[in-house]
């Protein structure tokens, strides 16, 4: 009876060492990591994410904003964390021109991709009391006055909301590089610049600018889009406009690559089901976002596109190295 005993306590104490090896991923919180600012286009996207991710996990999902470099900070932490499946993060466009502007040799490569998660469209958006009262005005500033006296901000030089801006001028018939590019760390704090005076225009998405716009601070004067946009129905489109420019913004999901199989599906299917949530597109569709989840390849497809216009603006700017 005593051997019995033994052995049962014995097998009881092998189940509960073993324990641990059969632990449900993920059984603590997961970090998501914002590489723009709080308060912008990224972290209000990733933010509405969050919520829908946090519900099929089970588990915290903790928005981290690691800021700097036009990007290039938060998106070295995500490629450079530990691929267990405890971080991920959100890509931004500035990722797929890194390496153009010579600031080293991240890529989407670097990354293991799951999807775009949501489209915004940039626009042109100036101080409520600005003198610039349509694009035309605005454009008509750039041509008549000299190099750099107007100056516009968003995001890095060579960032997403910097091509925005090049590629409408090149599209009016003017050098890329007219308007003077003042980087920032994303969207809103470019907006507090806006508001103080500091630059003549915002050429990000004007639904990073909604609170302002709704509190009469700042005036939308173009969506660089070929319809009206249907959250900004008063702002006309660049096809509107006759230019043949337009332009949106994607932020995507990704990880570092190496993420045990099991666990990445866990994670793909757990951010798949959070764009299929209700709550989850229609808070994104309330503020003028379009949610999106790619089928398999079609995130590759269209960033290669997306680059090589990029690039092509990058190279008018003379901020192309390679």
């Amino acid at each position: 009876m005593k051997s019995f005993t033994r052995t049962a306590l014995a097998l009881v104490g092998l189940i509960a060492s073993a324990a641990p090896s059969f632990a449900q991923f993920p059984d603590r919180p997961v970090q998501l990591i914002v590489p723009w600012a709080a308060g912008g286009g990224m972290d209000a996207v990733m933010r509405i994410f969050a919520n829908g991710f946090e519900a099929e996990l089970k588990v915290p999902v903790n928005i981290v904003n690691r800021t700097g470099g036009g990007g290039l900070t938060g998106h070295t932490f995500i490629a450079n964390a530990t691929p267990d499946g405890y971080t991920v993060g959100g890509a931004s466009p500035e990722v797929s021109f890194y390496k153009t502007l010579g600031l080293g040799e991240l890529t989407l490569d670097s990354f293991d991709l799951f999807s775009r998660v949501s489209l915004i469209p940039a626009g042109i958006t100036v101080k409520a009391d600005s003198p610039y009262k349509t694009v035309a005005d605005y454009l008509k500033a750039v041509k008549d006055n000299p190099k750099g006296t107007l100056m516009a901000s968003g995001t890095g030089v060579g960032g997403s909301w910097h091509i925005a801006s090049g590629g409408v001028l090149k599209a009016a018939g003017i050098a890329p590089d007219m308007v003077r590019w003042v980087p920032s760390n994303g969207g809103a704090p470019a907006l507090q610049d806006l508001v103080a005076g500091g630059i003549s225009a915002f050429t990000g998405s004007p639904i990073e600018a909604k609170p302002m716009l709704d509190a009469g601070r700042v005036r939308t004067i173009l969506m660089m889009t070929n319809e009206r946009h249907p959250s900004f129905p008063d702002v006309p489109s660049a096809k509107e406009a006759g230019l043949d420019w337009t332009y949106e913004n994607w932020f995507a999901l990704v990880a570092p690559k190496g993420v045990p199989a099991d666990r990445r599906k866990i994670l793909f299917d757990a951010a798949a089901r959070t764009m299929q949530s209700e709550d989850v597109r229609k808070g994104m569709a309330d503020r003028g976002i379009t949610p999106v989840w790619d089928k398999p390849g079609e995130f590759a497809a269209y960033v290669k596109t997306f680059t090589e216009r990029g690039d092509a603006v990058l190279k008018d700017l003379g901020l192309a190295k390679n």
